[in-house]
């Protein structure tokens, strides 16, 4: 009766070796005193109860013999029990993982496949470990469910792990799983690298994507499809770069697909990647022209001029510049916008406007009107600012009096017509100490002059 409170209920490491042991012992010795105690004593029984003695030592040897096996059949369904409970208990971590991050799913994920793989391989006879294989085809499908819901960029890393399975885990168990793994992950690579080819704020870039598709699967069906969709995500924004109401923004999504083909090296893409930097090209004058007609002088000037440094070979890198200085004398003077400066100057004859600085410090001249253009005159070294205001005393300064070669001059050729002029002169470093604007009608048949000078008044 001992020995079954101890030993009873069956669980899975069975009752301890010394325990039995002990009580082989303790039968055997007992079978010995009943052997001595029996050969000294004399018994007067019938024939008929001589006859019951081997039936009964039968069942005396049966019931531990039965026992025994029954205790062992009770052990083994404990065994089995925990390893079901630990199946359960994996299945239980796969299951908890729906809906979360992979980061996040990553550790619980590992945990389940190692008691996978252990009931797979150890246990591989258990009830447990037949049940592997199922468990393993649901936890590929639970994995790649971001695949299914057609979340393409989500679904790429989930799928990686699937498919880099066979590095560590028993290939015995995966068989073919992990090839499966290889056309959603080249779909994946494919549908989130083409979402991004003109989104600058990408992540993962298309760029990063489509190099892995074209590096990874280079003879899918997918990555034939990649040279296609680019070309054509690049015709659909040149195609509309005169007639689109906002150029700027498509502009800069020719931007977002020149840096893409910028950060690729499949030779399949030379073709479109020249496309794209003639598109971009064009978009930015598109983009510097429409901010110009919008009255954004401050960016029209520095699209334009970004144009002109970026494109000097280009045929309107002439006219951009003149754009640019055309909307610096805007920014000061918004009458000088009112058109945007012509492509090419007007044929005919040309005035001489000679304009000479007397005054320190170098002055920048922008001009706009029929014509546009930009000179620089040097600083006149001997001159000062002249008190005032501009009239002293019921006088007007009377600037540029001296030899005439004292001051730095120069000489401009203009067609007639209307003029806006903006003087910027130098102050120290890159900064200017005076902005002026001024407007000046240049008529037919004249010779003009403009002398540059500085006041001290208010």
């Amino acid at each position: 009766m001992a020995l079954l409170v101890l030993a009873l209920p069956a669980d899975v490491d069975g009752v301890p070796a010394g325990l039995l042991i002990g009580y082989g012992v303790f039968l055997l010795a007992v079978a010995a005193d009943g052997a001595r105690r029996g050969l000294r004593a004399t018994l007067r029984i019938g024939a008929s109860f001589r006859r019951l003695a081997l039936p009964l030592a039968v069942v005396l040897l049966a019931v531990p013999a039965g026992g025994s096996l029954a205790y062992g059949a009770a052990r083994d369904e404990a065994r089995e029990q925990a390893l079901l409970d630990r199946l359960a208990a994996a299945d239980a971590e796969v299951k908890s993982t729906e809906g979360l991050p992979f980061d996040k799913a990553q550790p619980l994920l590992t945990k389940a496949l190692d008691v996978y793989e252990d009931l797979g391989t150890k246990h591989a006879g258990s009830r447990a470990g037949k049940l592997v294989p199922a468990r393993l085809d649901a936890y590929y499908e639970t994995v790649s469910g971001p695949y299914e819901k057609k979340t393409y960029c989500e679904a790429i890393t989930p799928l990686k792990h699937l498919r880099g399975l066979a590095d560590s885990f028993d290939k015995g168990l995966l068989g073919s799983r992990p090839a499966k793994a290889d056309e959603p992950l080249a779909h994946s690579l494919y549908e989130c690298g083409t979402a991004a080819l003109a989104v600058a704020t990408a992540k993962p870039t298309a760029a990063e994507s489509l190099n892995e598709l074209l590096g990874t699967f280079p003879k899918s069906s997918h990555a034939t499809r990649v040279e296609p969709a680019v070309r054509e995500a690049v015709k659909k924004r040149t195609s509309v770069l005169d007639t689109v109401p906002e150029p700027c923004e498509t502009t800069a999504e020719l931007r977002t697909l020149r840096t893409t083909l910028r950060d690729m090296t499949d030779a399949s893409l030379d073709g479109v990647t020249r496309e794209a930097v003639e598109g971009l090209r064009r978009g930015d004058f598109a983009c510097g022209t429409d901010q110009f007609k919008d009255k954004e002088y401050e960016d029209a000037a520095k699209t334009m001029t970004e144009y002109a440094t970026a494109y000097p070979d280009s045929p309107q890198a002439a006219h951009a510049r003149s754009i640019a200085i055309a909307a610096e004398i805007a920014d000061e003077e918004p009458a000088a916008g009112k058109s945007l400066p012509p492509a090419e100057a007007p044929g005919g004859s040309r005035m001489i406007l000679v304009v000479s600085n007397d005054g320190p410090g170098a002055v920048d001249l922008l001009y706009t009107g029929p014509t546009t253009g930009k000179v620089t005159l040097k600083t006149c070294a001997t001159c000062t600012k002249y008190p005032g205001p501009i009239f002293s005393q019921g006088k007007k300064v009377k600037a540029c009096q001296g030899p005439a070669s004292k001051y730095p001059k120069a000489t401009l050729l203009l067609p007639a017509g209307d003029y806006h002029f903006l003087q910027k002169r130098a102050g120290t470093g890159s900064s200017y100490s005076d902005t002026k604007t001024s407007k000046v009608k240049i008529e037919p048949g004249y010779s003009y002059t403009n002398c540059l000078y500085v006041t001290s008044g208010y």
